[in-house]
């Protein structure tokens, strides 16, 4: 009787397997660090001069600008003063590359037709725009889905969505942000600083826009 034959060595064969999923495991770990530092390490670099942003709204339009207690340092809202307080065109406040077009939190049920609706959670739909040197503006609680989606470049003053009220909102308006990477700070419209810096007390004031053709620089 013939019997069957083995060629090479099953004991390497055992290591081999052995090896494999640690092969496996460093790979991942390998993986897992190069994306950490591929989204960190941008955050340690210093930031690029500041973008001339303008007010995310219309050229020439007056809208009531400000903030409230518990909303947020920085944080600024805006409402405006003519017109339906619905569906008034949002605009992007400088250049640049929408990174987030979607929806934060959940929607709630506040629309023009059902303006007392129950809120959601969030802000809503709502856009973030990468301007460069780790500079981003947030754009919360828009009336419907964004009209641009992640990865269009949009110029200044482009129109990116609607007033809403979608998120946890009590009323129609834009709550709007600007940052340095994670970091929120205050708000500058047309090379001026915004006053906004905190939420100790209700502050509101006007402002007028410059968000018009020709004015980035």
């Amino acid at each position: 009787m013939l019997r069957g034959v083995t060629t090479g060595h099953p004991r390497s064969h055992r290591r081999n397997r052995r090896r494999l999923p640690r092969l496996l495991l460093a790979i991942g770990v390998v993986g897992v660090l190069a994306a950490v530092a591929y989204v960190v390490v941008p955050q340690l670099l210093p930031p690029g001069p500041r973008p001339l942003f303008q007010m995310p709204v219309g050229c020439g339009e007056t809208w009531q600008v400000g903030t409230y207690p518990g909303h947020g340092d920085y944080d600024v809202d805006f409402f405006p003063l003519k017109g339906d307080q619905w569906g008034q065109p949002v605009l992007a406040s400088y250049a640049g590359t929408v990174t987030v077009a979607g929806i934060n939190g959940s929607l709630g049920g506040r629309t023009p037709d059902n303006p007392e609706g129950p809120r959601g959670r969030g802000g809503g739909y709502w856009v973030k725009i990468d301007h460069g040197g780790r500079w981003e503006t947030q754009y919360l609680h828009l009336l419907e889905p964004p009209m641009v989606a992640v990865g269009d470049q949009v110029v200044q003053g482009e129109q990116i969505g609607r007033i809403g009220s979608t998120g946890n909102s009590g009323a129609p308006h834009l709550h709007y942000e600007q940052r340095v990477g994670w970091r929120k700070v205050e708000t500058w419209f047309d090379g001026q600083p915004s006053g906004i810096t905190h939420d100790d007390a209700e502050y509101t004031m006007r402002l007028t826009s410059n968000n018009c053709a020709g004015a980035q620089s």
